[in-house]
């Protein structure tokens, strides 16, 4: 008996009858679908060989799941896919449909984390390439399942204003009739993630807008070394109002065709979801080390070899008379010999070799050309207004200004946001480009990932920060990685506004009252902008709608709530937290001086901006005369002028009303320390508390005292 699946399919191929009832079947599709999942099956093999030779780094098998290339064969490859890790047949497949493509060596070059490599350049092992509209995804369980949802609610919307652009900048992106296929395992539909994103698909469609989504679940029975019970994905999914069900035996290829072709036809021609549940065997642990001995018993693993999908796609081919079985074993056997003439051919590939290389598509930046695209933007003539006031305005004058701005959340469309800062522009402009959303943040996130993908700009609102939480994956795992993982060939142009900070009074406590920016702080390559008047936060703006159009820049522009409808500074009516929108540019990391005092430099952002000018005019009164830097910008922090403002008083005092612990205050004080900074050094932050609702908040929150008391210490002059 076999003990292996290579050799008992080898065994099994060799076994076949010529004689079978014949197959009516398109024997052109069934070689083209065979070749693509032996050569799947074969890069399996070759990669545990290179990562035992210690030139491979990553090996996470599709052995067993190879059906998904009859998937890929009966789409168009210009159909989006966001893929499971287990989709290496479904890469090669679609790679057979256009010319030019070289997915073995693609396969191999990401293995081997080659500089070369043409998604992610070596950064990672992943299925992606911008000819292929693959586009890549990280092994974060389910976290693609959001961002496909939003790039099929997104094409209709895209093509309707006019504005679909692809990867490259090139018009159009996608086909006017274009599904989107999203694969994922039997476990991962479990996950929240992916209800959540089926859910809004549903939802999405129950209203009666186009979801073209496809979701294509590829059941082994396995999650690592937990058993899915049986039949619970057709109970789960198989009934569900709203969502087409079909279902097919990966092992039976001439059925898997048929169905995949019924449900491609079904979501393309009804602009509806379908639900493909795919039914797979996994052969191999689930990757690296995994051992499946260690929870599988030798007879559980030896019955999957009847199911395997080579064996099944070589039956039909000699039961439609395409091939005999010597000449399916050859075929097997010289697919192997041209992967090993190419991994001759790599030899030792071209590693990334510095830290700016690896980091090179994260973040890109052109200043300058952000700064003309920003100046593009039509100011409308304003007067003195608050901060909420201004960012209504400016979003209007980006609405105004660009067809493919979008502005979406909960709340934000007929009510204007439940602090009115996007009151008026659904009337203005239209439910198609300011609309409401699901009360979900990761399908909010979502939409706005696969807006941006669309050709959109768009600009999703979180409502409060407090509620980002549960959805922050979408911006670290899938927004700040997809220019990285795939060297800038696909991009996330994103304005997420976030309403936060803490201050407001009498209502809501932690829910309403979140300082907690740390989240965002350390998510590489997203810049974090954070407005407290009315000036800056338009100002501000534009400069990141520019950087999201010009370098696909994904920012979070939090907005501090207790400044909203801030008019006043010192006095009830004296009107000095107004203030116009000059029509300024702002450049990504650069701070704001108030101020020109030499005793002492106090370095803040949001709230602490005002509660500190307050204690700067106090502290003027005792002689002591005080700069207030207001850093605008958490991530990246403006640490030029942080110096420059530093050196100029030689004492820095940071007001930080985030917290003490990995609050935004020990990024200032390192970037000082680390910069050679060495004067004197002083720092006030809220508690290590969530925010209490009603008066007990003033016990954990940064004060104007603490600063006021902190900055006198500082200041005082050594004897």
């Amino acid at each position: 008996m076999a003990t292996t699946p290579e050799a008992a399919l080898i065994d099994a191929i060799g076994r076949l009858s010529v004689t079978s009832p014949p197959v009516e079947a398109d024997r052109d599709v069934l070689w083209r679908v065979f070749d693509a999942q032996v050569t799947s099956r074969h890069l399996d093999a070759v990669a545990r060989e290179l990562q035992s030779a210690g030139r491979a780094y990553y090996t996470i098998g599709s052995s067993g799941h190879e059906s998904n290339a009859a998937v890929a064969d009966a789409l168009r490859p210009t159909d989006p896919a966001l893929l499971h890790y287990r989709s290496g047949a479904f890469y090669v497949a679609r790679a057979a449909k256009v010319s030019g493509s070289t997915p073995v060596r693609d396969i191999l070059q990401g293995l081997m984390c080659s500089a070369d490599e043409p998604i992610a350049g070596g950064r990672h092992k992943v299925f992606g390439h911008a000819s292929l509209s693959i586009i890549p995804q990280t092994s974060t369980i389910a976290s693609h399942l959001p961002r496909a949802v939003g790039l099929a609610m997104s094409l209709h919307r895209a093509k309707r204003l006019g504005t679909s652009r692809a990867a490259d900048g090139a018009d159009p992106a996608w086909p006017a009739d274009s599904v989107v296929v999203c694969s994922f395992g039997d476990a991962s539909a479990n996950h929240s993630t992916a209800a959540g994103a089926i859910n809004a698909a549903v939802n999405t469609a129950y209203r009666g807008l186009p979801m073209p989504l496809l979701l294509v679940c590829e059941d082994n029975g396995l999650g690592i070394s937990v058993p899915t019970p049986e039949g619970w994905i057709r109970s789960a999914y198989g009934s569900r109002p709203g969502l087409e069900y079909f279902t097919a035996d990966g092992a039976d290829t001439v059925g898997v065709l048929d169905t995949v072709q019924a449900a491609a036809a079904y979501v393309r021609s009804r602009q509806r979801p379908a639900f493909l549940h795919l039914r797979t065997v996994r052969f191999g642990g689930h990757a690296g080390s995994d051992a499946e001995i260690s929870y599988r018993t030798h007879s559980e693993i030896a019955a999957g070899y009847a199911r395997d999908p080579i064996l099944g796609t070589a039956r039909a081919l000699t039961q439609s008379g395409g091939a005999t079985p010597e000449e399916l074993v050859e075929r097997y056997r010289g697919i192997r010999a041209g992967i090993d003439a190419v991994v001759a051919e790599l030899g030792d590939v071209r590693p990334l070799e510095s830290a700016a290389q690896v980091m090179a598509p994260l973040a890109p930046r052109h200043p300058e050309r952000v700064a003309a695209a920003a100046a593009a933007i039509t100011v409308s003539p304003t007067k003195p207004a608050t901060l909420a006031e201004a960012i209504n305005q400016t979003l209007a004058d980006a609405l105004g200004h660009d067809r493919r701005v979008v502005v979406f959340g909960e709340d934000v469309g007929r009510k204007g946001g439940v602090y009115g800062v996007t009151r008026g522009l659904q009337r203005h402009f239209g439910a198609a480009r300011v609309f409401d959303t699901l009360l979900d943040e990761q399908s909010i996130l979502g939409l706005g990932l696969g807006a941006g993908l669309a050709g959109l700009l768009p600009v999703p609102e979180i409502q409060y920060l407090a509620y980002l939480h549960n959805a922050e994956d979408q911006l670290r795992g899938e927004a700040a990685t997809l220019s990285f993982f795939s060297q800038a060939q696909y991009r996330n142009p994103m304005v997420v506004r976030i309403a936060g900070l803490a201050y407001q009074r009498g209502f809501g406590g932690h829910f309403h009252n979140d300082n907690a920016a740390a989240v965002l702080r350390d998510i590489p390559g997203l810049v974090v902008a954070c407005p407290s008047r009315a000036d800056d936060a338009a100002s501000m703006f534009r400069t990141c709608l520019a950087a999201a159009d010009v370098d696909g820049t994904v920012s979070a522009f939090l907005e501090p709530i207790a400044l909203y409808h801030t008019r006043d500074l010192h006095t009830d009516g004296d009107g000095r937290w107004l203030a116009e929108d000059t029509g300024d540019h702002v450049p990504i990391g650069r701070a704001r001086v108030h101020g020109s005092g030499h005793d002492l430099t106090i370095v803040t952002f949001g709230n602490g901006v005002p509660m500190s000018l307050r204690v700067a005019e106090r502290l003027a009164a005792q002689g002591v005369h005080v700069r207030v830097l207001d850093l605008r910008w958490l991530a990246p922090l403006p640490v030029t002028d942080l110096l420059r403002e530093a050196h100029a008083t030689g004492r820095v005092l940071v007001a930080d009303e985030t917290r003490h612990s990995g609050g935004v205050g020990e990024g200032v004080l390192s970037a000082l320390v680390e910069s050679g900074f060495t004067g004197r050094l002083a720092r006030v932050a809220s508690r290590d508390s969530f925010v209490p609702l009603g008066p007990a908040a003033r016990h954990v929150l940064l004060s104007e005292e603490d600063i006021e008391t902190a900055a006198l210490k500082l200041a005082v002059k050594e004897m």
